[in-house]
């Protein structure tokens, strides 16, 4: 059972909204003058979600099916082709001056190397400290280290901690840190871009442990990305389950694992070991056939379709809208039971 299990209300208006996104990369060949564009890389190809106040929306599925694009579109570090990202309410598209600077300051990332996303130049103070400068907070030097040694206590870090570089570190110390620079300007809405995948077991389950307890203290909103599915499973209330650029079902996150509709999501869950190596012997596996095809030319209808035992000649055709099977439970398939 997911530990997330106390539903979020979605009376009030979410505080982040996605409608009908769609990121497409040209690719081009050729050289200068020459150069020409060949084809797009369909990334994100038409994704509708939205996340409630104190949320946890898990993101899941292979790697290259658009979850980290989706995420980059809404920190503003991609620009999409299409649609629109909506965040408390504005669209983000046209923020500028001021307003573009409140949102940076309401929106942070934790992102999946802790090595890579640190400056190995600067102490952990300096790391933590860079965006209150940035955003002229804390301007005295002391408020400023008063204000670090409360963010590094919060996550779990001994003070002495902050005048050392990153590379004195352990994975789960420098992961702490990103999680404390993202904490430094009260922001109301984290994505966390596999934020625990390149950790170690034991030191993850401290990492989602302390994510849960900030959510819990600060009221923060989250965009969990992820491919672990237990670990999605223990810290989202809501997952959407991503395939080629598209989700593919959404459901609040005990019922999906419980209840699967998408053949694509049944594919991702039945892939999961599990721990005891009988019963994991014992147990039938079933496996997608051929292999992703690529998102510069995906297939026709569904994009499922090529892989899919229960497509039919209507798949290759149509693309299939989300249908509502449950209470809050939305899948791409217009051929699955309803039971």
């Amino acid at each position: 059972m997911s530990v997330a299990n106390e539903a979020v209300t979605e009376t009030a208006a979410p505080l982040l909204e996605v409608r009908d996104l769609k990121t497409h990369f040209p690719v081009r060949e050729g050289f200068l003058v020459f150069e020409r564009t060949v084809g797009q890389v369909k990334a994100v190809d038409g994704v509708s979600f939205s996340v409630a106040r104190g949320e946890t929306l898990g993101l899941v599925g292979e790697s290259g099916c658009g979850k980290t694009t989706i995420g980059r579109c809404i920190l503003k570090l991609v620009e999409p082709t299409g649609g629109e990202i909506r965040f408390d309410g504005k669209d983000v598209s046209g923020l500028e001056g001021g307003e573009l600077k409140d949102f940076r300051r309401r929106v942070q990332a934790v992102f999946q190397d802790p090595y890579s996303s640190l400056n190995p130049r600067m102490t952990v103070a300096e790391i933590v400290a860079e965006p209150l400068l940035v955003h002229g907070m804390d301007k005295e030097p002391g408020e400023r280290s008063r204000h670090v040694a409360k963010l590094l206590n919060l996550c779990g870090l001994p003070g002495n901690i902050a005048e050392r570089y990153p590379h004195e570190m352990s994975g789960g110390q420098r992961q702490r840190v990103g999680i404390a620079r993202a904490l430094a300007l009260n922001p109301d809405f984290i994505i966390c871009d596999e934020a625990v995948s390149a950790l170690d077991v034991s030191i993850q389950a401290q990492i989602i442990r302390l994510l849960e307890d900030l959510r819990e203290e600060l009221g923060l909103t989250y965009l969990f990305i992820g491919h672990d599915l237990s670990v999605v499973r223990h810290i989202c209330h809501r997952v959407a389950v991503m395939y080629l650029g598209r989700i593919v079902e959404t459901a609040e996150c005990d019922e999906l694992f419980d209840n699967p509709k998408h053949p694509y999501t049944k594919a991702l869950l039945e892939a999961v070991p599990i721990p005891d190596p009988k019963i994991e012997a014992e147990r039938a596996h079933s496996f997608l056939a051929g292999e992703v095809p690529s998102p510069m030319n995906p297939p026709s209808g569904c994009v499922f379709h090529p892989r899919c035992q229960l497509a039919v000649a209507g798949c290759r055709e149509e693309s299939p809208e989300l249908i509502e099977y449950g209470q809050g439970h939305w899948a791409a398939c217009p051929r699955v039971s309803a039971g």
